[in-house]
């Protein structure tokens, strides 16, 4: 199954309200956020990633969701898995699990969410780490991915294409440091989303590609969006390492693991943080792209999609 008709096999079951019908990326029960994310070796995370920055990640996905939802973290649940004893594998460190228990430490302190509970289970030798955060936070407002309005612009905080570019110097290719920090560190915007959340008709992380979740917001939302790809906002890091051309502008925006904030907001209204106006939602269906006005085809792939 693809991810799409795995969720919609999934929302035949029986739902709780507070799932919000499996179209969003969080729960909630009152004020209470909730939220779970799974990384996989060799999907979401490289052998090779240094075990702390895979624990840090961890928990960066998971309080992005938060942020997206303006929450502030209460805590979280780890399941883990725990690998037979054996050689560990040429690529991999001594004692892996050490390093991703001092790596946990350090993001779950930087971003004050402690541990609540979880599990542990054993993975036959050298099998691919599959390992589960849930994290729960506390939010007043907590808009959805679903309600954009006609009319409203699209922004997006930070900058996006750093992690793609990050992922490409992780697998060898020279680069910034600062850039493969984006993609093994990434910052989790829990300000802004807690300073936009009040303002904003919809909000949602970055996660998958800038164009494919701006693509679901506005579907989520029953509206068509149009982008500007000449808006979409690049770091120096960025356009040093692969330029500021057309192309690189798209392989930015259909990156994924940026982890920023993508939220739709009412015109000629300022955004409470940071942000870059880079489209418009109108009525109808679909994403469109055009670059300074100048019209564009959609590329082949939009974005990251789990599944065949």
């Amino acid at each position: 199954m693809t991810e799409a008709e795995f969720l919609a096999a999934l929302r035949a079951l029986p739902l709780h309200p507070g799932a919000l019908g499996l179209r969003d990326d969080a729960a909630r029960l009152g004020r209470l956020v909730l939220t779970s994310d799974t990384l996989v070796e060799g999907v979401h995370y490289l052998a090779s990633d240094p075990p702390g920055d895979v624990a840090w990640k961890l928990v960066a996905t998971n309080l992005s969701d938060l942020a997206a939802k303006g929450a502030v973290p209460v805590g979280v649940m780890l399941n883990y898995p725990l690998r037979a004893a054996s050689p560990p594998a040429p690529t991999a460190p001594a004692d892996w699990d050490t390093a991703f228990l001092a790596g946990l430490a350090e993001a779950l302190t930087a971003f004050a969410a402690p541990i609540l509970g979880g599990d542990t289970v054993s993975l036959p030798p050298h099998a691919p780490r599959v390992i589960t955060l849930t994290a729960l936070g506390d939010a007043a407002h907590a808009p959805t991915r679903s309600g954009a309005q006609a009319g409203d612009a699209l922004w997006v905080t930070g900058t996006i294409g750093d992690a793609g570019a990050g992922l490409a110097i992780a697998q060898g290719q020279p680069g910034a440091a600062e850039l493969l920090a984006a993609y093994r560190r990434p910052q989790p915007q829990l300000a802004a989303g807690q300073a936009l959340a009040p303002q904003v008709h919809a909000m949602m992380d970055v996660s998958d590609g800038l164009l494919i979740d701006a693509q679901r917001m506005a579907a989520a939302s029953g509206l068509a969006v149009a982008i500007d790809l000449a808006q979409v906002p690049l770091s120096d890091a960025y356009r040093t390492h692969a330029g500021d051309t057309r192309a690189a502008r798209l392989a930015a925006a259909t990156a994924g693991d940026d982890y920023q904030l993508l939220f739709a907001l009412p015109p000629h209204r300022t955004p409470a943080a940071p942000a870059t106006r880079i489209g418009v939602f109108a009525p109808g269906e679909g994403l469109t792209l055009h670059d300074a006005g100048t019209p564009l085809p959609l590329p082949a792939a939009l974005g990251y999609q789990h599944g065949g």
